[in-house]
């Protein structure tokens, strides 16, 4: 099985979309991470749900989680104000990293080795370098689609068969 074969469509948003509908899109559809794109359209990082997560609580609290106990309910339900006003780009950590990138002809180990190699929920499918009308070859990404983890398992393990109960 290749990458290509993998890719599904995916939920992405830019460096300029709002954080908190960014938010919403992970809370609705449930997933790990979101791709962000570039300005151009071409993947630019990932954006894990965890790290939504660590946006909305406050830097005292991550310092010194015993406050999170003294916090009481009506202020930690606003917890996502700290979202009003904010970018995607403004969420990413600081030295956000580019988001693994599979050829589409790679096979599915050669996908699970990059995921677990850069511990990402996801990993993009994309050609690189495509070729322009008339033969010229343009440095730009075609993204295909978007291979999670949850959905590499469940591909692995229905190769694999069904589990053995003698």
């Amino acid at each position: 099985m290749r990458a290509r074969d993998l890719a599904v469509e995916y939920e992405t948003v830019s460096v300029d979309s709002d954080a908190m509908e960014a938010a919403r899109l992970m809370a609705e559809h449930r997933l790990p991470g979101l791709l962000v794109l570039d300005e151009r359209g071409e993947p630019k990082a990932i954006l894990p749900a965890s790290q939504m997560v660590k946006v909305l609580v406050p830097t005292y609290v991550i310092e010194d989680p015993t406050l999170a106990a003294v916090v009481d309910e009506k202020h930690a339900d606003r917890l996502c104000a700290a979202l009003a006003g904010r970018r995607v780009g403004n969420c990413l950590p600081g030295k956000a990293e580019p988001p693994p990138v599979a050829d589409p002809d790679d096979t599915a180990l050669e996908v699970a080795a990059l995921m677990a190699r850069v511990r990402s929920p996801l990993v993009a499918v994309a050609e690189r370098n495509i070729t322009e009308p008339g033969g010229r070859e343009k440095s730009r990404t075609h993204l295909l689609g978007v291979i999670t983890a949850s959905h590499l398992l469940h591909e692995l393990l229905g190769a694999a068969g069904p589990p053995d109960t003698t």
